[in-house]
């Protein structure tokens, strides 16, 4: 049973907020993108991220941040790719939650800021973010991919390219992943009645911008198409009051068909990106991810007080 904060507060606040207005209409869509395209929003970490030294390059004309613990040393890495519907920049709870990552798991937490639409496509990104990934891999050991939302498409996209490529990685985390950008699943309609936060009429002009000249149903735009056999361990975070839920469930049972080693966690109730969010839910849902990380590192996590 979900908590109130999780059952009433956040459903609450993304109602009142109107958080799914440019999701649910689609000349509303088009309007964000040509207003962030104009006017786009920052980007940086926040000065408030503690316990890592954070550090920035540009690597032809992306901005790429790495964030390392300032104790203990390091014994892998990880690429993180941000959610916001593939127009929306990173927001403060990724910082956090890249930061949390690499205190905790001891991890070289890589961010890319990657171009948005109407910039940037799928074609442009997923190759890119799949060379970060073996740079780290080269600097900083064994490294893991992580996304959520619109950063999860990208990042199953991008292990499904590194598979294509000869490189199966330790571990991909899922958070609420856009996996079929073309919403056709029925099962979203039902679901959309209790989703305060996206919807599929402006979803889908947001999907359409990201494949650029790509079929929508090729895995680099939409990776519950893709082949999954010989796939890395899987972990996906997804709740039931999330649009999103009904390809979530699809990949799971996709993935256990194809041998994936496939660690699922759906709660009933739950919004979009759950993970992320000031809950007790999220807060479990961030353990999970650092004790999981660090089994597959055999070793503990650092579980002292983050600051």
């Amino acid at each position: 049973m979900p908590t109130v904060m999780s059952r009433f507060v956040i459903p609450g606040f993304l109602r009142a907020a109107r958080r799914n207005r440019n999701y649910i209409d689609a000349e509303r869509a088009e309007a964000h993108i040509r207003e962030l395209a104009l006017r786009p929003l920052p980007y940086g970490p926040p000065r408030t991220l503690r316990g890592v030294d954070i550090a920035v390059v540009r690597d032809r004309g992306w901005p790429v941040y790495t964030l390392t613990p300032r104790t203990g040393q390091p014994r892998g890495g990880l690429v993180y790719a941000h959610g916001g519907g593939w127009v929306g920049e990173i927001a403060v709870q990724h910082w956090r939650l890249a930061a949390m990552l690499a205190i905790r798991a001891r991890l070289t937490v890589t961010v890319p800021i990657y171009p948005l639409i109407p910039f940037g496509t799928a074609a442009d990104v997923i190759p890119r973010v799949a060379d970060l990934v073996r740079t780290s891999a080269d600097d900083h050991g064994p490294t893991f991919l992580a996304g959520d939302s619109a950063g999860g498409q990208i990042a199953l996209s991008t292990a499904l390219h590194l598979r294509d490529l000869g490189t199966t990685l330790p571990r991909t985390v899922l958070i609420s992943p856009a996996l079929d950008l073309t919403l056709e699943n029925p099962e979203i309609d039902v679901v959309q009645q209790r989703d305060p936060w996206l919807g599929r009429d402006g979803g889908l002009v947001y999907g359409r911008r990201w494949s650029g000249e790509l079929p929508m149903k090729d895995p680099m735009v939409s990776p519950l198409f893709g082949d999954l056999t010989g796939l890395g361990p899987i972990t996906l975070f997804t709740g039931t009051d999330d649009i999103l839920n009904p390809d979530a469930r699809l990949l799971r049972d996709k993935a256990r068909a194809a041998g994936v080693d496939l660690d699922y966690i759906e709660k009933p109730g739950l919004v979009h990106v759950y993970p992320l969010t000031p809950s007790p839910e999220g807060a479990t849902a961030r353990r999970h991810i650092v004790t999981t990380l660090c089994a597959d590192l055999d070793g503990a996590p650092d579980v002292s007080p983050q600051r």
